[in-house]
């Protein structure tokens, strides 16, 4: 499995964000095992350490559990605290950039909302 990770952040806080996004995608659900440090290791080359760390940060949240002997699993609630912190990440560090380019571009709320209405007409 061939994965290009972004020198602009380490490489255990991507990995810990292609974890989130596939809870908040549903690929991962409540109950759900991740898979083990070393199988992660494994598929994308990474050190065990880098992946324990990413496993750690989402543990530390309470977004997975370890179960001695067993792994970590993905814990109840998980999903709507995600949706939670990312829609509230969202408003306080995206959004007011977007704001500002959107005033800046002149556009108005009917071509946004005719945009998100159609996207794949949009150029």
């Amino acid at each position: 499995m061939t994965v290009i990770w972004n020198d602009n952040a380490p490489i255990y806080r991507q990995l810990k964000e292609r974890i989130v996004v596939m809870m908040l995608d549903g690929q991962l659900k409540p109950g759900d095992a991740l898979p083990s440090v070393r199988q992660i290791a494994a598929d994308y080359q990474l050190n065990p350490i880098t992946v324990s760390r990413a496993y750690q940060e989402l543990a530390d949240e309470s977004l997975v559990e370890k179960r001695r002997g067993l792994g970590m699993y993905v814990t109840e609630g998980a999903n709507a605290k995600l949706l939670a912190s990312e829609r509230e990440r969202f408003l306080r560090e995206e959004w007011p950039a977007m704001v500002e380019r959107i005033v800046r571009l002149g556009l108005r709320v009917d071509e946004l909302l005719r945009a998100i209405a159609t996207p794949e007409k949009q150029s």
